[in-house]
């Protein structure tokens, strides 16, 4: 088993208390309705998030989904853009118009947008493999969806395509088995939602969501075998949802043992106790997440004071107009 200095332990440490600290921020915010609309919430898989996002290189391209904050912070973005963007304020990722389900950069972050369509970005995902296959960018291509988006058809038609054209993709489970309000296991009649890769002939790894290490090293392998021109790979992470499917969702429908277990795995917790028996004190683990509250406090306080777009500004944006195919790359 390979072993990790303190310092990288740390690096995903801060990223996985940075999510959190981003999601319960963006919580008590539309507790107190200052969003609008709904939002979904990652708190639980941080540590899946961190992991996967720690094997990825600058020139990768990904693909989120409504439950998409994580992976944003995960790969670098401002925390008072994505937070912006919640608001709704012109100071946001996408102007304000797109709000928490349609985070995008594509100009720092190669994200390729989050989706409010469960398993829209899949066939995206493979658009952008077969772009980067074509061009010969040497980059590879991270499509992130839950469980429930396994079912749908985008998921078997683009992997069936990435696989026949072996093209650089890592598809990424966060599996955290409920869809809405469907435990994924009454729909399914596999244990592993990975193993359906098996099908078209793709490998696939399934790794305990709450350990960023295995989550990590997993990924590094994916990476590596669609990057050499292998073809794509999937894996999947067994992860908990702390909260319902949407905030504000009281998930009566879940068993009180899924949370007892869920509390049991934390992942900042155990990678904190990793952290505290490879050197780090309580001290340095007190620091960041002090720095996280303070940080998330300045990107509510951006956020709120930010202007609202301009009304006359509606349509601007909304289509691609210097391209006839309208691509975005």
């Amino acid at each position: 088993m390979a072993t990790y200095d303190k310092d990288f332990l740390l690096s995903l440490y801060r990223n996985m208390v940075r999510i959190r600290a981003f999601e319960e921020h963006a919580a008590e915010c539309f507790t107190k309705g200052m969003l609008a609309g709904n939002i979904h919430l990652s708190i639980g898989q941080e540590a899946a998030e961190a992991g996967a996002f720690a094997a990825i290189e600058p020139k990768d391209y990904f693909t989120s989904t409504h439950r998409g904050h994580g992976h944003a912070i995960a790969r670098g973005a401002d925390p008072k853009l994505a937070m912006a963007e919640l608001f709704g304020k012109a100071t946001g990722y996408c102007k304000g118009k797109g709000g928490s389900m349609h985070i995008a950069d594509m100009k720092k972050m190669n994200h390729l947008g989050a989706n409010g369509i469960v398993g829209a970005g899949q066939p995206i995902s493979a658009g952008s493999a077969l772009a980067s296959k074509i061009m010969e960018d040497g980059s590879v291509t991270v499509g992130c969806f839950g469980d429930g988006a396994t079912n749908e058809g985008s998921f078997h038609e683009s992997l069936n395509m990435a696989a026949a054209w072996k093209l650089p993709m890592v598809w990424f489970i966060e599996n955290n088995c409920y869809g809405v309000s469907t435990e994924i296991h009454r729909i399914t009649n596999t244990p592993d939602l990975a193993s359906r890769a098996a099908a078209y002939g793709v490998p696939y790894a399934v790794v305990d969501g709450t350990d960023p290490i295995a989550v990590y090293e997993a990924m590094k392998v994916a990476m590596e075998h669609a990057r050499s021109g292998q073809g794509p790979y999937l894996v999947e992470a067994k992860v908990y949802r702390y909260q319902g499917h949407y905030c504000g969702d009281p998930a009566v429908y879940r068993p009180k043992e899924y949370m007892e277990q869920a509390l049991k795995n934390d992942g900042i917790m155990k990678l904190g106790k990793r952290l505290l028996e490879a050197g780090a004190t309580q001290e340095e683990l007190d620091a960041v997440k002090s720095a996280a509250e303070a940080e998330m406090d300045e990107a509510v306080k951006f956020a709120d004071e930010s202007p609202y777009p301009d009304p006359a500004t509606v349509l601007d944006d909304m289509y691609v107009t210097d391209n006839e195919r309208c691509v975005a790359r």
